[in-house]
């Protein structure tokens, strides 16, 4: 039987206790990293992120030098998530964890605390960067979404400064593919009539991609996560349908589309269920965050013209 490292050890037991209890929040944001390379000679920077999204900003700048692993699975919703004890080994093995921060990962800080990884670098995306009525969906901005790739490219520069020239470069090739998508999806939306870019949307992911390309979010569902509407509010929200003869409403295949087709069928429009943003897909039109972003523009264009 192979034998486990200490390190690796630590993790298991702390997996089997992995049960509810209060604790302590973690170290101010990016005050965890220690000094120095962490990553050992010759092995690859294991990075584990919060959710698959944050993955093509990590391997875009890591490139051949790190291994990427995502904490929440494919598919499915960060607001959601309780953390499984497999999720502990996961974040023991890290040298570097990736999060979104502004509020996303509620569950991080306790499995942050049973993986007990006091070495590990944190890189907290959203940190400095301005957030809006408490939405933490800032990547789906591209312009935001540089300041993703530039934290990442500093975290991955410390943990292994002998391949700082690659991380850069990366860094910078990948800001010009997000330079490229943003000039594509304003290019797009161009194309939609001003009179028809409103949206209704499942949950409030959209804010920043829509503020950015000049679509207005006349409102969303689900207000809290898990929390449903009740009559009143599904009725202001068909009114509104109405008012701004909106062509569609918007969700996720990860949520239930079940309000949605009320908000439809009492306004007369289609529900759209297949745009992305928390998670990337299986599908390969959708399998990174570029083509992810490029699909769902289609969608949106498609709908709402």
């Amino acid at each position: 039987m192979p034998r486990l490292s200490l390190k690796r050890f630590a993790a298991v037991v702390a997996a089997l206790a992995f049960v509810g209890c209060a604790h302590p929040l973690r170290q101010a944001q990016g005050d965890t990293a220690a000094q120095g390379d962490t990553a050992a000679q010759g092995k690859k920077i294991q990075v584990a992120t919060t959710i698959s999204t944050l993955n093509s900003f990590v391997q875009g700048v890591g490139g051949e030098h790190v291994v990427v692993k995502n904490i929440v699975p494919i598919g499915a919703s960060p607001e959601t998530f309780e953390p499984a004890p497999q999720d502990v080994a996961t974040v023991a093995d890290a040298n570097v964890l990736v999060e979104n921060g502004a509020g996303l990962e509620s569950w991080l800080d306790r499995l942050l605390r049973d993986a007990g990884t006091p070495n590990l670098r944190i890189v907290v995306c959203a940190q400095g960067l301005p957030v809006k009525n408490l939405n933490p969906h800032l990547w789906m901005d591209p312009v935001l979404a540089k300041h993703y790739v530039g934290a990442i490219r500093d975290a991955l520069v410390a943990a292994d400064p002998a391949d700082a020239q690659d991380y850069r470069r990366n860094a910078a090739a990948y800001d010009r593919r997000i330079d490229d998508l943003t000039a594509s999806i304003r290019r797009q939306i161009a194309t939609i009539p001003r009179s028809h870019r409103y949206m209704i949307v499942f949950h409030n992911a959209w804010q920043y991609y829509n503020d950015r390309f000049g679509i207005v979010t006349l409102g969303f569902v689900e207000r809290n996560p898990g929390q449903e509407p009740n009559p009143q509010q599904i009725a202001q929200l068909v009114d509104l349908a109405k008012k701004h003869h909106v062509h569609g409403v918007f969700s996720e295949p990860e949520y239930s589309p079940k309000l949605l087709y009320s908000i439809a069928q009492g306004a007369g429009v289609k529900v759209v269920e297949n745009l992305y943003d928390d998670s990337i897909g299986t599908d390969p039109r959708v399998a990174n965050y570029i083509a992810m972003m490029q699909y769902d523009t289609g969608v949106i264009v498609a709908t709402l013209k």
